[in-house]
């Protein structure tokens, strides 16, 4: 039996008349980009996410550089200024940062969860500490309580980076809807994702907004009139359109995704396979499911001779990367070693109880070298 990692295209066709009717719909407007469909979008994500305003923009990096880039112009974080971010994250995080004129300051993760640590933020705040940045990793909300606590009593700004949690909550209150602005990706593999890329900011805060507006459309509010030095990233009207006829299944997907989670966690029970550690479940959207494993690649070669296919995020942690080489002078023997061993198995919406029976059964058969 052959398992993909996650079948775009199988999780696309469940929707495909709404999906042509809707790109038919833009085709017939004539109007492609910062239309109706992105206005019509960014109130429906808003909603979705508990809050007021939502600016849609190319990708999720540009969502968090462009969060950055308003903090700056607005005079909230200057040059030089420095952010608490997890080391084990994907780049993105890390390059928003830098792009930004600013400094990433790494730190270690929960050993449990693997998102940011409340007490290792604490012990990194400094003179040029200015804001913090939680990825929820893998779609599992970080301790935003406790982070903004911290937050608070610093003085300190909250960007979150949501890019894998739609449809991640805490008491009711959506992944994006604790900090004072987050970041989330449309990339096509994620819980929300478009035909393409793209990305939004949301946030509370109504001048953050109207600045990340202007800046994503090369610094204008008015055609002809630039007001900031700005960027070109817009979410166009067709990807708009598709993220709109998604956005209706997300919850029901993430309920999916958290049966299969159910079942990988109750039924793979090997020394050598650690399994991720689950807060509480609604914390948890289940973007990846996550093992630990001494052994990962040899785990990884087994699972794809039985036709599971397994894939590793991330394979190096940010600062170890050639693009910070001795830029960021940092020891992370924790992250490091999470970058060693994590491996992600098949979950998504569209994968069948037999194919997750099979997953189960391939993780069961693995035979470690002693």
């Amino acid at each position: 039996m052959d398992v993909p990692f996650l079948d775009v295209r199988a999780i696309n066709a469940r929707h495909a008349d709404e999906l042509k009717a809707a790109a038919g719909r833009v085709i017939d407007s004539g109007w492609y980009v910062l239309g109706q469909e992105l206005a019509a979008f960014e109130s429906e994500f808003a909603r979705w996410c508990g809050l007021p305003h939502a600016v849609g923009v190319g990708n999720g990096l540009d969502a968090l550089s462009l969060i950055l880039r308003a903090c700056k112009s607005l005079g909230r974080l200057a040059d030089g200024d420095e952010v608490i971010v997890p080391g084990n994250t994907f780049i993105a995080s890390f390059l928003a940062i830098t792009q930004s004129g600013l400094v990433p300051v790494a730190v270690e993760p929960d050993p449990s969860t693997f998102n940011l640590d409340p007490a290792a933020i604490e012990a990194a705040i400094g003179p040029r500490t200015r804001a913090i940045m939680p990825v929820h990793l893998y779609g599992q909300l970080a301790d935003m309580p406790a982070i903004t606590a911290v937050a608070h009593r610093h003085g300190l700004l909250v960007i979150e980076d949501a890019a894998q949690a739609h449809g991640a909550t805490w008491s009711g209150r959506r992944a994006g809807a604790f900090g004072d602005a987050a970041a989330f990706s449309f990339f096509p593999a994620k819980n929300l994702g478009a035909l393409g890329d793209g990305g939004a900011v949301v946030t509370a805060d109504a001048e953050l907004a109207t600045r990340v507006a202007a800046l994503r459309n090369y610094g204008s509010l008015e055609k002809y009139r630039h007001l900031y030095q700005g960027v070109n990233s817009r979410l166009d009207e067709m990807q708009a359109a598709m993220l709109r006829v998604k956005l209706k299944y997300v919850d029901a997907d993430v309920t999916r995704r958290r049966a299969i989670a159910r079942r990988y966690l109750a039924s793979i029970r090997h020394p050598a396979i650690g399994l991720p550690a689950l807060a509480s479940e609604e914390r948890h959207a289940w973007h990846l499911f996550v093992v630990r494993s001494a052994q990962r690649d040899a785990l990884q070669a087994h699972l794809l001779a039985e036709g599971v296919h397994a894939q590793v995020h991330y394979p190096e942690a940010p600062h170890r990367q050639p693009a910070y080489a001795g830029a960021l002078p940092v020891s992370l023997p924790l992250t490091e070693c999470l970058h060693d061993e994590v491996l992600s198995l098949p979950i998504g919406p569209t994968l069948g109880d037999e194919a997750v029976e099979h997953v189960i059964r391939a993780c069961m058969s693995f035979r470690p070298s002693t």
